[in-house]
């Protein structure tokens, strides 16, 4: 067990029923973490971080493989970020600014997408949100990459990210816990199990909610707490006070800025309480990014087309989403081509070898048949052919 001895923490071994001394470790700094099952054979099993300079490192990993191996999730090895990075090596950017990241991982820690671009004004309001504890709201179109941002950020800080979305169907006992039979010595007893909130809140974890201005309005008063740097948690059913970690972390996502949907894009968004609003101290706009700028993402993305005729290609393929954009913004069409829609259309040409068809079923599929004529006259615009007759033709009743 831990024991505090003049207010340091050693370990002297892990305990198991019952309470059989199995290992001992000298001295050292106390990570540690509870077992999601409290029925398990081990009572309590304990990550630790050794001081002692020869392989220090090698006992936490393996340490940490052995709680997964046991079938319990196990803690991020580290408790507090012990490293940290410049941000022009890690992301690219233009600034002599450091941030904080942990020297290792786990396995809430997204994985790296190497041809990722970040957006400089995006990037760095995530990155204060992480080093200096702000809440962070992210606001853009659909598919401009909002909550991917987010991770591929925590990703290259070995900073552990848990994605919630709040959709009509979750709800507080989601979020907060709920009690539940378990089987304890061959009896059934009901227990309290937490939910994701107080889970994360209780960690070093980056919590994102996505489609924030989705979310019901009895679970947005729950995360209302939450969101003050220092707010704490009560759980009515446990007459408990849970305090925030040090290195908890939370941001959202939404198509608006919590004004409903004034665009007629995104049905099911709602109003957001603006005390609500007030709570988050950065709130950063992602929309769509320049041509050169989304050609590259594209090309990052589908590398079959990183040569002079592929690049062509694509830059026609920016070009056609953006008169989608344009035609939006004048009320000419009703949908209009995301980045992720672009990317899509992409893949789908090096799929089928045929640009006019990968654009039917990507994206003119789904469009008013109506407005299908002038998307026809977007695309030969950008491509200089026409679409084939039947893909145009509007049938008339």
């Amino acid at each position: 067990r831990q024991s505090s001895i003049r207010g340091r923490h050693k370990v002297i071994g892990f305990l198991e029923k019952p309470y059989k001394s199995v290992g001992f470790l000298k001295p050292h700094e106390f990570i540690g973490f509870q077992p999601e099952d409290p029925g398990h054979a081990f009572q309590e099993l304990v990550l630790v971080r050794m001081i002692d300079a020869i392989g220090h490192r090698d006992v936490e990993q393996a340490l940490h493989q052995v709680a997964q191996r046991l079938g319990i999730v196990a803690e991020h090895p580290l408790d507090a970020p012990d490293i940290k990075i410049s941000v022009r090596e890690a992301f690219g950017i233009d600034s002599d600014m450091k941030v904080p990241a942990f020297s290792q991982g786990s396995e809430h820690v997204p994985m790296i997408d190497p041809t990722y671009r970040f957006d400089r004004d995006t990037t760095l309001a995530i990155l204060a949100g992480f080093a200096h504890n702000r809440r962070v709201m992210i606001q853009g179109y659909h598919g401009t990459g909002k909550s991917t941002h987010i991770e591929q950020v925590a990703a290259r800080l070995n900073w552990p990210c848990v994605r919630v979305n709040l959709d009509s169907h979750i709800s507080r006992i989601d979020l907060i816990g709920k009690d539940a039979i378990v089987l304890r010595d061959g009896k059934q007893i009901t227990e309290f199990r937490e939910g994701i909130l107080p889970w994360a809140l209780k960690r070093p974890v980056a919590m994102v909610f996505d489609e924030y201005d989705a979310g019901r309005p009895d679970v947005m008063f729950v995360i209302q707490r939450v969101l003050e740097v220092d707010g704490k948690l009560t759980l009515l059913d446990q007459n408990k006070v849970i305090h925030p970690h040090p290195n908890f972390r939370l941001f959202a996502t939404s198509n608006t800025v919590g004004l409903g949907d004034t665009t007629g894009l995104y049905h099911g968004t709602q109003q957001i309480n603006q005390a609500q609003m007030d709570r988050w101290s950065i709130v950063a706009t992602l929309n769509y990014l320049s041509v050169a700028d989304e050609t590259n993402i594209v090309t990052a993305k589908v590398p079959s087309f990183d040569n002079a005729e592929g690049r062509k290609k694509i830059e026609a393929m920016v070009a056609l989403a953006n008169l989608t954009r344009q035609g939006f913004v004048a009320g000419d069409i009703s949908t209009v081509m995301s980045p992720r829609t672009v990317i899509t259309l992409a893949e789908n040409a090096e799929i089928f070898g045929e640009i006019s068809y990968a654009f039917r079923v990507t994206f003119l599929n789904r469009c008013d048949e109506v407005e299908r004529p002038i998307l026809a006259e977007y695309y030969q615009r950008c491509f200089g052919e026409e679409l084939p007759e039947e893909a145009i033709n509007v049938m008339v009743r």
